[in-house]
């Protein structure tokens, strides 16, 4: 019988969040309040049926560590499912692999020990909630060898410019480009036979390439069987600051909220033990997700609070994501702006940035 097991690939992912990656990789990034990009693609291979996940990381994986812990919170702590962070280990002196080659050949052990008969890949920058159980049985009676995962999108915009597009004959996929004008786009997950997956590995690194699914798979649709498998689902790309911004403030639409966060199939994350949120007497809360831990006194309109967040007195937060353990004292005025954890804002202090550019505050800094 076909199973899964599940890979998060972030050797790809590079700093595209600016001052929010300075101290973390993209995958632990903070996203809606109380979850971290990588929770999306963890919980929907989770509800896909994969029994061990694993993630290759190659810097700045301690936050990232911190926030999986043993996999407990994502349902894989039992004696038939696992979670592995695996870090880089370049420390064979014959390994001739390059870029992510070298995380698949040193990791090699993982793909062999397991029953799965096939591999979902993804990264963490795809945001949506769905499961991947009919894209696998699609899969699986295709005979195809890789399915992408794609979906088809009416209205574009800038947050898709850098994805690739899927050229079809059928449901077989000729080409993949970045023309802007086709609508068929390929959300960075796909689904591969075990067996062909080691092939590419072998292929690659005999050749001295450096990038696994773009010269294993890209580059070699004439010899591969690759189909794809449109999904319908609420989604969303964060590859750039301007993205994360839009998406983080698209989530107080309440029917984006609904399709992503109350679906029967939940995105799960790290529980989090705080008191309810407290809000004193006069101050005002429109439009806004609140998480718990938060003291409210002053302005707050159109912006994500996360978890232990403090508001005094006068102070006015507007079209803002403001991550934990922030505090904005008495007067101070926030407009468009993005804080990341433990920033301070002192009285009086006005931080306004546009909607195109917000401005962005480093974790642990005072204003």
């Amino acid at each position: 019988m076909r199973s899964l097991m599940g890979l998060i690939n972030l050797e790809n992912e590079h700093d595209f969040l600016e001052e929010l990656t300075y101290f973390r990789n993209g995958a632990s990034v903070p996203f809606a309040g109380r979850y971290r990009l990588v929770d999306f693609s963890l919980s929907n291979m989770v509800n896909s049926g994969a029994k061990e996940v694993a993630l290759f990381v190659n810097q700045k994986y301690r936050s990232l560590m911190d926030h999986l812990e043993n996999g407990d919170n994502f349902g894989l702590d039992d004696r038939q499912s696992r979670l592995f962070v695996l870090p880089p280990d370049w420390h064979d002196p014959t390994d001739i692999s390059r870029g992510d080659l070298r995380h698949f050949h040193n990791n090699r052990d993982f793909f062999l020990r397991s029953k799965a008969t096939d591999v979902i890949i993804s990264g963490s920058q795809f945001i949506a909630n769905t499961d991947f159980c009919d894209a696998f049985k699609h899969h699986i009676e295709s005979d195809a060898d890789v399915t992408l995962i794609t979906e088809h999108k009416e209205q574009l915009d800038e947050m898709h410019s850098p994805l690739l597009r899927v050229n079809n004959e059928g449901d077989h996929v000729i080409f993949l480009n970045h023309d802007q004008g086709n609508h068929h786009i390929f959300t960075g997950t796909y689904i591969i036979k075990k067996d062909k997956l080691f092939e590419i590995m072998d292929f690659c690194i005999q050749n001295y390439k450096e990038n696994f699914f773009l010269h294993g798979i890209q580059e070699r649709m004439h010899e591969i069987k690759v189909t794809f498998f449109d999904i319908e689902e609420t989604t969303m790309y964060i590859n750039s600051l301007k993205a994360f911004y839009k998406c983080n403030l698209d989530i107080l639409d309440p029917d984006k909220y609904k399709k992503i966060f109350m679906k029967e199939n939940r995105i799960k994350t790290k529980i989090s033990n705080q008191p309810p949120t407290k809000y004193k007497d006069g101050c005002v809360v429109k439009n806004s997700t609140v998480a718990n831990g938060c003291v409210i006194a002053g302005h707050v309109e159109n912006s994500i609070l996360y978890r232990g967040v403090e508001v005094a007195e006068g102070a006015v937060i507007k079209n803002a994501i403001i991550m934990t353990n922030c505090c904005i004292h008495k007067d101070a005025y926030i407009e468009n702006v993005i804080l990341d954890k433990d920033v301070i804002v002192n009285e009086h202090q006005k931080l306004i940035g546009s909607k195109d550019k917000p401005f962005v505050v480093a974790k642990r800094q005072t204003i």
